[in-house]
């Protein structure tokens, strides 16, 4: 079914664009140089770093994916999404080396811990993650407008007007513009997670109409079979290698003005999505049970969501609906953007281009970049065919990519060449395994990801005993930054040591834990480690309950 927007439609939509265009355009005042633009200064408070977390993290094609694996599979495919629960609460102790490692991208971390030419391995890589993300993106959320829409909005067109709209934001404002932005995009994004659940349930009568007409198993929490114990367990791990890995990272998780407002907005900032899952899911049941009311069939699991939005929603509240799912995809692009033209500035032009020039040189020279990457994201988007592909793709090389990381973190004695080792064998043999199994190189399967993971550290271990050790002009200060907490005082805007006791990052740590010194000793060390992380897996049981218990209401 068509819809053609009502006029209250529209206007939401032109408010929405409205509204976020000021937001960009006032926050863009506060841009005076580079550390502004790729960085905000790193001084973003706890609501800002937690808004930005959650809104890079969330992309439009997920909540309309995880409705339509709910209406085909039941309660349990709300495992889709919470692949990553377990390992939210180890975001408490990776985000303060994000920053602690002084540095404006991941692959200056990349060039500080194994030189030049690695950086450069790194630098291709991030580069076509931002481009095949951007594309795949831009492109998916075109689709679902579409969908959601019956076809009464044309996909290249919300692609267009989304993609100004960021860039006009992002190439004047910088990080700063896109932190702020994603902070009211954020409202948008719970918006959008959570407008049908109450519609929804009024139509049908309520979570006890649920209980009826839905069969026990469809209600159960226990993983669908596609999606056992130990498939959950690999997809935790694949996603804790990987996570650190994303180019993103850096700018969304250690541009804080200290390590707490770090790792709150990184931890916490996840779990708010995790949260919203909750009514992703919900969702899927509640279409069940409307289809089933109504005599109807879905040709395709994942129309649920758009089925939802035409039945549900008022003139206005389409265009609200729409405005949450540009603001999904807007919070990431902008960033992306941003930290994409960061990357090619700073690893990139600055080395092999033109080395040394005044600070607004190389700030045109990160405005551009950006918005030429995004040009070649828009390109992308119009030819892939398969959004799940492309992110496939790039989330898959980022837990290859994501060991050679660790390495560098937790194992002083892993060199260049066993980095890019791990990187070549891990990804060689993943992708041989899965084109000998499935006769295709995009299919993921536990099995293969995590004989590939292994393979990619066992070669890490190995070619880095086979080579000398980096050098300790290398290697020495890019240590004594991970063993060296700070923050920003905002009264005089320079940053300052702040106390080690108790402050000691566990996985910097792995190779000196001193268990020997007694349990005392271990916890005052990394006392802000252990309770953050204790604390955060109360927060996975809290939200496992909820999640079993909303079920039961009336």
């Amino acid at each position: 079914m068509k819809i053609d927007l009502h006029p209250f439609d529209w206007a939401v939509i032109a408010g929405y664009f409205v509204l976020i265009l000021i937001v960009g355009f006032l926050a863009a005042r506060r841009v005076k140089g580079t550390d502004d633009y790729f960085l905000g200064g790193r001084s973003f408070n706890v609501w800002i770093l937690i808004a930005q977390s959650f809104g890079v993290g969330t992309h439009a094609e997920m909540p309309v994916s995880l409705t339509g694996a709910a209406f085909k599979s039941g309660y349990a495919a709300i495992w889709y999404q919470w692949k990553n629960l377990f390992i939210t609460p180890f975001y408490w102790i990776l985000a303060p080396i994000f920053r602690r490692c002084r540095c404006t991208t991941i692959g200056e971390f990349y060039e500080n811990r194994y030189g030049h030419w690695m950086g450069g391995v790194y630098s291709v890589f991030a580069l076509s993650y931002f481009i095949f993300n951007l594309g795949a993106m831009m492109k998916g959320a075109g689709k679902l407008v579409s969908a959601a829409t019956g076809g009464g909005v044309d996909p290249n067109t919300i692609v267009f007007v989304m993609t100004i709209s960021f860039l006009v934001y992002s190439f004047v404002g910088g990080l700063f513009a896109a932190a702020y932005t994603d902070f009211v995009q954020s409202f948008f994004i719970i918006g959008l997670s959570f407008m049908l659940v109450p519609l929804g349930l009024a139509e049908i009568g309520g979570f006890t109409a649920i209980r009826e007409t839905l069969p026990a198993e469809m209600l159960s929490m226990v993983a669908p079979g596609d999606i056992g114990v130990f498939m959950i367990a690999v997809l935790t791990l694949n996603g804790l290698i990987g996570i650190i890995a994303q180019p993103h990272q850096l700018a969304a998780v250690g541009t804080g003005k200290d390590e707490r407002t770090c790792r709150i907005g990184m931890a916490y900032g996840n779990f708010t999505k995790r949260f919203c899952t909750i009514g992703w899911a919900l969702t899927g049941l509640i279409v069940v049970v409307l289809v089933m009311k109504h005599g109807e069939t879905l040709a395709d699991p994942e129309l649920a969501f758009g089925y939802a939005t035409r039945a549900l929603l008022a003139p206005g509240f389409v265009g609200l609906m729409i405005a949450c799912v540009l603001a999904a995809n807007m919070s990431t692009c902008s960033a992306m953007m941003v930290d994409g033209g960061a990357l090619f500035t700073q690893n990139l032009y600055r080395r092999y281009i033109r080395k040394s020039g005044p600070d607004k040189h190389f700030l045109l020279a990160g405005r551009l970049s950006g918005l030429a990457i995004t040009g070649l994201g828009i390109l992308f988007g119009f030819y892939v065919e398969s959004v799940l592909e492309a992110f496939l793709f790039t989330e898959t090389i980022s837990a290859f990519m994501g060991i050679s990381m660790f390495g560098a973190i937790c194992w002083k004695r892993a060199n260049r060449q066993g980095a890019l080792a791990s990187l070549v064998v891990s990804s060689v043999l993943f992708f041989w395994l899965t084109h000998q199994q499935f006769g295709e190189f995009l299919r993921w399967d536990a099995w293969n990801c995590l004989m590939a993971l292994v393979a990619g550290f066992v070669a890490l271990v190995v070619v880095s005993l086979l080579f000398g050790r980096e050098a300790s002009s290398l290697t020495e200060p890019f240590y004594e930054n991970l063993d060296s907490p700070s923050y920003l005082d905002e009264a005089t805007g320079e940053e300052k040591p702040a106390p080690r006791e108790g402050h000691e990052l566990l996985i910097v740590k792995l190779g000196d834990l001193r268990l020997g010194e007694g349990w005392g000793k271990f916890y005052r060390r990394f006392r802000v480690d252990l309770s953050g992380l204790g604390g955060a897996f109360l927060v996975v049981v809290a939200l496992i309950v909820l999640a079993r218990v909303i079920l039961w209401l009336p």
